[in-house]
């Protein structure tokens, strides 16, 4: 699931209806009357500005703009945590180097992943995020994360690290299995 989807959504159900208004209203230079009219919740107006390409994951600005000028300086707050976390111009072609210890990580880590990704320092909202994209899938929790971990570092993500990480939350079993 696309993590700036699952913003813009949150986003939307948090809107109240004078502040869509307010939103459609503002959006009158870039959108037709008549789509505005029809416009009922905030994922409607967010999925026209989508389509018009005048907010994307990887530009904010006037989704920031909007934002500001109805006062949500928390959702504006939001926003700038979202681009400062790397989840905008993450580089999504980078080698899986981890691959084969990620594997043995992920079938061997239980329902302490959580502990292993803080070692990590790995942030709760990714960790909230990643929870909320797999909700029942313990193994993919933890696999999302550790793909998101290497995005993160990009070349500084080290296997060592994840063994002494693993050490560091006594999974010596695991940390063991990793350096086979």
């Amino acid at each position: 699931m696309d993590p700036f989807l699952t913003l813009l959504h949150s986003f939307s159900s948090s809107l109240s209806d004078g502040e869509l208004s307010s939103l459609k209203f503002l959006c009158r230079g870039k959108i037709g009357k008549r789509k505005l009219e029809s416009v009922r919740s905030g994922g409607e107006l967010f999925s026209i500005l989508l389509e018009q390409q005048l907010i994307a994951s990887n530009e904010v600005s006037f989704l920031e703009g909007l934002l500001e000028s109805i006062k949500r300086e928390d959702l504006v707050s939001q926003l700038k945590q979202f681009v400062e976390e790397g989840e905008v111009n993450a580089p999504d072609d980078q080698p899986d180097v981890h691959e084969k210890p990620f594997e043995v990580i992920c079938e061997n880590v239980g329902r302490d992943w959580k502990i292993l990704m803080r070692k990590l320092g790995f942030s709760e909202v990714k960790m909230d995020r990643v929870v909320a994209a797999n909700p029942f899938n313990l193994r993919e929790q933890l696999a999302q994360s550790l793909r998101e971990w290497q995005k993160w570092k990009g070349r500084d993500a080290k296997v060592t690290d994840l063994i002494k990480a693993l050490r560091g939350c006594n999974m010596n079993l695991v940390a063991d299995r990793v350096e086979q």
